[in-house]
């Protein structure tokens, strides 16, 4: 059994004694280049410790606005050096994206990208690159940020621990069914 075995390993790792220290990490380097979303690693955590849901929460968006910062620092300092990084990475298509929609939409697009789980990364960048106001990014990125990791945290702690069972016995054909929709849409992009 492929996914309960990646499950349990997960879970062990959320109770990690460790585990915040690999949170701060993955926050920061979350909101600059690193592919995982933060929000794969706030849920477990929580399940595991659902008393710190506030805490987990807390530290996540702490770590991810700080993260925010140097990647706001890069495309404010460094966005000619770094447009070939996107191109090659795959990332020019949904860069030109994120700069449109800080065109139309400044302030919020910086709240949207923080909420949902478009990349964060994309828009720390172009805030950079398009001199926002420092204060002003900072607080879209902390409204937006906050928002989706507590949402996240509290909905674990109140439904995590209640659905695990379901989850439990349901993971192999959710895991599936995960990788059978992700190659139907890479196969339809492609």
């Amino acid at each position: 059994m492929l996914f309960k075995g990646l499950y349990n390993k997960c879970m062990r790792m959320a109770a990690h004694p460790n585990a915040e220290r690999y949170l701060v990490a993955v926050s920061i380097f979350e909101s600059i280049f690193f592919p995982i979303p933060t929000a794969l690693m706030v849920a477990p955590m929580v399940v595991a410790r659902p008393e710190r849901a506030i805490r987990i929460a807390s530290i996540a968006t702490t770590m991810s606005v700080l993260g925010g910062v140097f990647g706001y620092m890069l495309g404010y300092f460094a966005i000619t050096s770094i447009e070939p990084i996107l191109h090659e990475v795959g990332y020019w298509d949904k860069y030109t994206i994120a700069q449109q929609w800080f065109r139309e939409w400044g302030f919020w697009s910086v709240v949207i990208a923080g909420f949902s789980p478009i990349p964060f990364k994309l828009f720390t960048i172009t805030a950079g690159a398009f001199a926002m106001s420092v204060p002003m990014f900072l607080l879209a990125s902390l409204v937006g940020r906050s928002a989706h990791f507590f949402l996240v945290a509290l909905l674990m702690a109140w439904a995590g621990p209640k659905m695990e069972a379901t989850v439990l016995r349901y993971i192999e054909w959710l895991g599936w069914s995960t990788v059978v929709a992700i190659a139907v849409v890479i196969y339809l992009k492609g």
